[in-house]
């Protein structure tokens, strides 16, 4: 089964709103073991909608439809829907009493405007929007499925979870589809393509390999198809038990889309405690981390430490070392870390100093130099990193996930 996704939305595409519901969608849809042929984004406008559906329907069983449900006079999807269907708009007994149980709920008046949320094409079939006004609508033509969903994203995630997946499911025979992450860090893209070249060819027909690259690391995701989930699981094990002897060094964790979520399952599961003592990252690691929920267990706080005044009066960091070594040094780092985690009494510290960009540079410490310290209640560990170029977002990512990654390293090791 392949399925077609067209989100709606001018907004989408002037970069006004980010479209976070096609990614959702895409993984909710593997997760279920159904392919997802193509996504494709288009504004609010009613030729551009049905000529996207009539070439979607050509290349997949089911398409996908966000956005355009709203009460206002901008939104026509359901209009143009109808005329695609050759339908016409009627008020739903379902959708109308949905729509006055929200309202009543809120304690507002319902107005004509929003009881239009209730009207639907004639040949449709609602399935229930727990969570808001505007409607799921499910069409079937000719062996083919069209649904069209809100684009409000927590509506959409709860639709599909609970309504659309499930529905799809019923309606089509769908494959297995296993998915597996390997993070790894420390070695370039093409130079890891060269190490694991002769690994990759000799992977069964069955799986396919793609290389994610991200600031300052690497994903490997590994995606098996077929029939028997169980099989499929099977050889995606013994794939990742080979890769090991190869470029186990420069694993870093599996199972997670981010090495924030990987320090985030590790703390948790060793019940270890962290504090964070920042300069050029300017509080992003403590951000990363206190998003992801239950952070609350192990992170117990940071300090944005950009001047020299805080990171002596904060951190403990000695003035003898700033001025001899710079704030940008492996002494400052080390003292940086080991400041924060004996202030905070924690069980490991992170620690960044570095000159992020694009400019503050000089010729012996040019703009994306930085030093990044790890501490445990036993050592500390720093390293050096030189990031070319002087793009501040691109040193500050990069900054954070070596930091992440040097922590796991050392959550490894026995103190």
């Amino acid at each position: 089964m392949k399925v077609s996704i067209i989100n709606i939305g001018d907004e989408l595409l002037i970069g006004q709103v980010v479209n976070t519901n096609a990614s959702a969608m895409s993984q909710m849809l593997i997760a279920a073991g159904i392919d997802v042929n193509e996504v494709v984004t288009i504004g609010d406008g009613g030729d551009a909608i049905r000529e996207s559906l009539a070439r979607c329907l050509k290349l997949s069983d089911a398409v996908l439809i966000t956005g355009g449900l709203g009460p206002t006079k901008d939104d026509i999807t359901k209009t143009v829907l109808c005329d695609f269907f050759h339908s016409r708009l009627v008020e739903n007994a379902v959708a109308l009493e949905n729509v006055r149980r929200l309202f009543a709920i809120r304690g507002f008046e319902l107005t004509p405007v929003n009881r239009a949320q209730a009207l639907v094409p004639e040949c449709c079939q609602v399935l229930n929007n727990d969570l808001g006004t505007a409607p799921c609508m499910w069409f079937e033509q000719d062996g083919k499925v069209v649904v069209s969903m809100p684009g409000v994203p927590f509506e959409m995630e709860w639709l599909m979870e609970n309504r659309v997946v499930p529905k799809l499911q019923e309606t089509f025979k769908t494959g297995a589809i296993v998915n597996k992450n390997i993070l790894v860090q420390g070695i370039g893209e093409s130079f890891l393509s060269d190490l694991i070249e002769p690994w990759e060819l000799a992977l069964p027909k069955c799986i396919r390999l793609a290389y994610l690259p991200q600031a300052g690391m690497l994903k490997l995701r590994l995606t098996a198809r077929g029939t028997d989930r169980d099989e499929l699981q099977g050889a995606i094990d013994e794939a990742v038990k080979t890769l090991y002897p190869i470029a186990g060094q420069y694993i870093v964790g599996e199972d997670c889309e981010t090495l924030t979520e990987l320090v985030h399952s590790q703390l948790t599961a060793k019940g270890k405690t962290l504090a964070t003592a920042e300069s050029c990252t300017g509080g992003t690691i403590a951000s990363q981390l206190t998003a992801q929920a239950g952070a609350s267990r192990y992170f117990r706080g940071g300090i944005v430490a950009y001047s020299n005044e805080v990171k002596e009066c904060a951190l403990g960091v000695k003035h003898s070392t700033l001025e001899q070594y710079g704030a940008v040094s492996e002494q400052t780092a080390r003292e940086m870390a080991e400041g924060v985690r004996e202030r905070f009494d924690s069980d490991y510290a992170i620690a960044t100093t570095g000159i992020a960009g694009p400019d503050g540079g000089t010729p012996t410490k040019p703009v994306g130099t930085v030093w990044i310290a790890v501490a445990s209640r036993t050592h500390t560990e720093a390293a050096l990193l030189n990031f070319p170029g002087r793009r501040r977002q691109q040193n500050i990512d990069r900054s954070v996930n070596q930091a992440f990654a040097m922590l796991i390293r050392m959550l490894c090791q026995k103190d």
